[in-house]
């Protein structure tokens, strides 16, 4: 039973990673945009489904009280809904997910207006001075998610047995990562896909050729904003809560550092080995997770086991920038469908 918790867990965790990385991969491995905010676009999910979808549904079911505690009386009720008629259920999922890719495709855009025209070092600065700021007012705004004591959320697969609730959310997670880097592999495969590399690699030659870099950077973050807001919707039907003080605690670290760690180990600018990343990474750091204790006992290591698994891949991105910058997977150049006509024609 541990070994099946144990790879539940890693598919879980990859599929999750897959979504956030993917996304941050059009940002960064395409286009060159250090996104070093990429925390806030997970936690907008959170948000929408915490913050908006609960307060719709508190005021259709006439629930009163603020959020903290109307959410805990709105997500029962509609528990009991779901039970009995699955439809629900599935519909409002469905919902959040849609809510989630507007709002964070939006917030997105917004996100890099202030910073859009800096170079990189100062724009990574800013996005992540902008997302912290964000979490901050999360965690000490009550108005928001309930500030620390946190909210409730209906459970949208109430309808699934208990024994099979985490198995059925974990293939949930799976097929809308298969969903997730179809399309983007569709989309960079693409013309769409050339210009954002040539915008990574020279901005002036392109601005000498009449293209708007600025409005480049926006559509990129607006479209990596709003798919990265998905992996923020799972994760809250997963854990039932919207919780601001894993935003403040967790948040930079699980969504923006292994995330950039992830594709330094599979290779930037190329989806298949983006997701080869998060698969060793989630497996790395779900055994890790596992046996920390025993690894550090048995090496009788001077640090406390909760921090094992940060210094080892604090060490193992050092590793990767000095002996493989291109990881695991190099990097190609985009062959679009008029290309690869083009090269037929040639070889026959």
């Amino acid at each position: 039973m541990e070994v099946w918790s144990l790879i539940l867990n890693i598919l879980l965790w990859f599929g999750l990673y897959v979504i956030v990385s993917l996304s941050l991969n059009v940002e960064y491995g395409y286009c060159g945009i250090p996104n070093f905010g990429k925390a806030l676009s997970v936690i907008i999910g959170a948000v929408v489904v915490g913050g908006i979808v609960t307060r719709i549904l508190m005021a259709i079911m006439g629930v009163q009280g603020d959020l903290v505690s109307g959410s805990s009386v709105v997500s029962g009720k509609i528990n009991a809904v779901v039970q009995s008629d699955p439809v629900y259920g599935i519909a409002l999922f469905v919902l959040c997910l849609v809510l989630a890719v507007i709002i964070g495709t939006i917030v997105g855009a917004l996100f890099i207006l202030p910073s859009a025209r800096l170079r990189e070092d100062y724009l990574a600065i800013t996005l992540l001075a902008i997302a912290e700021t964000f979490t901050m007012v999360c965690y000490y705004n009550p108005v928001i998610v309930g500030s620390y004591y946190g909210v409730s959320v209906p459970d949208v697969f109430a309808f699934v047995p208990s024994s099979m609730r985490y198995p059925f959310i974990v293939g949930v997670v799976l097929s809308l990562a298969l969903l997730v880097y179809i399309l983007l592999n569709r989309i960079v495969n693409t013309p769409y896909g050339r210009l954002l590399k040539a915008v990574r690699e020279n901005e002036d030659v392109m601005k000498a050729y009449g293209r708007n870099v600025m409005t480049v950077r926006i559509k990129t973050m607006a479209l990596g904003s709003g798919i990265a807001s998905i992996a923020g919707v799972l994760l809250t039907f997963y854990t039932l809560r919207v919780q601001p003080d894993s935003f403040l605690n967790y948040g930079r670290t699980f969504w923006t550092f292994f995330p950039f760690l992830i594709i330094l180990l599979g290779g930037a600018g190329n989806n298949r080995g983006v997701v080869l990343g998060s698969f060793i990474f989630a497996t790395l750091w779900e055994l890790v997770d596992f046996y920390k204790s025993n690894i550090v006992s048995a090496l009788h290591l001077p640090v406390e086991a909760v921090w094992l698994e940060y210094i080892l891949f604090g060490v193992l991105m050092l590793l990767i920038l000095f002996y493989k910058p291109e990881g695991l997977i190099k990097e190609k150049p985009i062959m679009t469908e008029p290309i690869k006509r083009k090269a037929k024609k040639l070889k026959s």
